[in-house]
């Protein structure tokens, strides 16, 4: 990450700006919870509630690489509260969708995230 590139935006604000747009970028039904990562100003968890019968909760760890890259880890995944095996094909499937729309978050806050600027457009 150059200088000109990192991140300028405050985590609560960042954090904040996460929450509403990738909560509208979710499937109708599911939840989105983004908490800030005390170890890392530029960082911050994602907790996804799945719609659905089995109740699949997905954990995240999200930071940004530079103002509009983001390196996503999948930490953890529970079915009705029990952690399963994440390597099985369905949860599989589930999680890169989940991916694909934390990813379109990170572009959708290019603006924010590169120019700092405190605001953001709706979803």
């Amino acid at each position: 990450m150059n200088d000109n590139d990192i991140v300028q935006v405050d985590q609560h604000q960042l954090v904040a700006a996460w929450q509403q747009t990738l909560t509208n970028k979710l499937e109708p039904g599911n939840k989105a919870t983004v908490l800030p990562d005390a170890a890392n100003p530029h960082a911050f968890l994602i907790h996804i509630d799945s719609d659905g019968r089995q109740s699949y909760t997905f954990d995240f760890h999200c930071s940004y690489v530079d103002s509009r890259e983001v390196d996503l880890k999948l930490i953890d995944v529970e079915r009705d509260g029990v952690h399963i095996d994440e390597r099985t094909q369905p949860v599989q499937e589930m999680a890169q969708d989940y991916m694909r729309h934390i990813h379109e978050c990170a572009q959708h806050l290019h603006d924010l995230t590169h120019h700092g600027d405190t605001t953001v457009n709706g979803g």
